[in-house]
């Protein structure tokens, strides 16, 4: 799209980080939660952050090499624990609804899923739907226009674009 937003730029603080982690932590804390699950990489610091606020355990997950995500590195997960799966800012959903399948796999109560930002205009809410029946509470939702390598107009001209994720600073 137009416009991109970073979320990084604002989770380097904890002082910023924080208070948007209690945001998400207060909208869930009668819902038992045992475990907060970020994709990698935006979620890694908002569960571990969220989950501290909320008594639990953290953890997350990563690309697992055939276009799902999982849960690696030796996290332990307990058969019908309730979980609740935090990112940063989402477009689509597709990180998150992986994430939530994978861990409905190993036996997951999915409580809910909480973003900063939501701009995928109903589009991650519906996916998550999907895959699992919880709460959609996205602290913000922004109306973003979104460009496929079709309809990019810079891509169209022919520029060579940079993911924004690979700008080494």
């Amino acid at each position: 799209g137009s416009q991109f937003l970073q979320a990084a730029r604002v989770l380097q603080y904890p002082q910023h980080t924080d208070p948007l982690c209690e945001a998400i932590a207060d909208r869930f804390a009668s819902d038992n939660i045992g475990l907060v699950v970020g994709p990698a990489t935006g979620g890694i610091i908002l569960a571990y952050a969220t989950a501290r606020y909320l008594g639990a355990r953290s953890a997350f997950t990563e690309k697992d090499g055939q276009g799902g995500m999982a849960i690696k590195r030796g996290f332990a997960l307990q058969p019908g624990e309730r979980v609740l799966v935090v990112e940063d800012i989402t477009t689509t959903g597709g990180s998150v609804k992986k994430t939530i399948a994978h861990l409905k796999e190993r036996g997951a109560e999915i409580a809910g899923v909480s973003l900063l930002i939501d701009r995928s205009g109903g589009e991650a809410e519906q996916a998550c739907a999907a895959v699992a029946d919880c709460r959609f509470e996205p602290l913000a939702s922004l109306d973003m226009e979104s460009w496929t390598r079709e309809t990019c107009p810079l891509c169209k001209r022919g520029l060579q674009l940079v993911e924004p994720d690979d700008l080494i600073v």
